[in-house]
């Protein structure tokens, strides 16, 4: 099975940049569809951006659009997700999350596979 591994999250300031990577062993990332999820203290664990397993369609969290960039590198087996214009609410421990069928969920009980996460805090 698919394993996960996170790295890249740090402190930045608003309005700064950072970019995420989840690096994948015992399996091929493009063989699953897979996502960034995020989690504040005390908040619910929610999808901020996903890509599908053909690479073909992605979506984000309306709040992200236009500041976040979901890509794959499947020579490197390497999900990213690239973090412009970060705000304070961005703060939160972000999770990469693989599922086996291609339809994007926003559901985290759909995701198999999850990295342990990588603590992302934006200061104002």
């Amino acid at each position: 099975q698919v394993q996960l591994v996170e790295s890249g999250g740090r402190l930045v300031q608003a309005g700064g940049s950072l970019r995420l990577s989840c690096t994948a062993s015992g399996g091929t990332l493009s063989s699953y569809t897979t996502g960034w999820f995020r989690q504040a203290p005390g908040k619910d664990r929610d999808l901020v951006a996903a890509i599908t397993s053909s690479n073909d369609f992605t979506w984000y969290k309306p709040s992200v659009k236009g500041r976040f960039t979901i890509s794959r590198d499947d020579g490197k087996d390497t999900l990213y997700l690239q973090m412009d214009i970060t705000k304070p609410e961005d703060t939160a421990v972000y999770y990469c999350a693989a599922k086996h069928l291609r339809e994007i969920s926003f559901l985290p009980d759909q995701y198999a596979y999850w990295g342990r996460g990588t603590q992302v805090t934006v200061s104002s």
